[in-house]
């Protein structure tokens, strides 16, 4: 199996070398990832400036390259230049923190596998719940196992998986559940600050308030324990206000 790894947290990040140590026990693993940190840049492409591309190395041996661009640039630009082959699977992580509820708009980590699902490739991301001191060891592991499942059962066109890991120990895992997308908001508040030449700059901050409190969530299986698995896809359409929207009668605007 030709599997490309990417994430959002640059090629330097431990979760992604925890992830290519694992994948590499199914077949050819290449990594493609931006150079730094990436984080809740969503889904953006960079088109105004050109992308440069370096191999890295890790402990003396070429582990990857690094792009200076987003992680979609880096999963685009692997597959339509970079690698000869078109990958059987792309998996992108281990992000550190969860891409649940709302933070599956923003995250870096899910478009890049977002990425691999629009260029027809069966993807998948996955992040440890976390933001503390990690052990990517168990999430890692998941991760094989459930990229030899997909081998196995393939992904619809247009459909990929979001996967989200309890940050505790293996023994401490209480399953493995498939889930809905849950609901929640940002709370974002701007910290005001000056800089040494007294201008005004602003600090993004704030939480995020969970709404759902449903069992079948993503964010409430992952604080129970539960390995959540979430089908998502692209394509927005809202069908229920669709159809709703018949009777308003829209086509006579004109």
């Amino acid at each position: 199996m030709r599997i490309l790894i990417s994430n959002d947290d640059g090629i330097h990040a431990p979760g992604i070398f925890a992830l290519a140590r694992e994948l590499r026990s199914l077949g050819e693993v290449t990594v493609v990832a931006p150079d730094k940190q990436q984080s809740a840049v969503g889904h953006a492409i960079t088109m105004n400036t050109p992308l440069r591309v370096v191999p890295y190395s890790r402990d003396g041996e070429l582990f990857g390259y690094a792009v200076d661009g987003t992680p979609a640039d880096a999963v685009k630009l692997a597959v339509r230049f970079l690698l000869k082959d078109k990958p059987d699977l792309v998996v992108s992580g281990i992000n550190h923190g969860s891409n649940t509820a709302i933070n599956i708009l923003y995250s870096g980590t899910v478009s890049a596998a977002t990425e691999g699902t629009v260029l027809g490739i069966p993807s998948f991301a996955i992040s440890l719940a976390t933001y503390a001191e990690p052990d990517f060891s168990y999430a890692a592991k998941f991760a094989a196992r459930l990229a030899g499942l997909i081998a196995e059962r393939g992904l619809p066109p247009g459909t990929l998986l979001n996967v989200n890991v309890p940050p505790v120990p293996e023994s401490e895992i209480r399953g493995v559940l498939l889930t809905r997308q849950g609901k929640s908001s940002w709370e974002d508040t701007f910290d005001v600050r000056r800089d040494p030449a007294d201008r005004e700059y602003f600090w993004l901050t704030g939480k995020m308030v969970v709404t759902d409190t449903e069992a079948d969530t993503d964010q409430v299986a992952v604080h129970n324990n539960f390995v959540s698995v979430t089908p998502i896809h692209y394509d927005l359409t809202d069908l229920v206000m669709l159809e709703q929207m018949q009777a308003w009668g829209v086509e006579h605007l004109k």
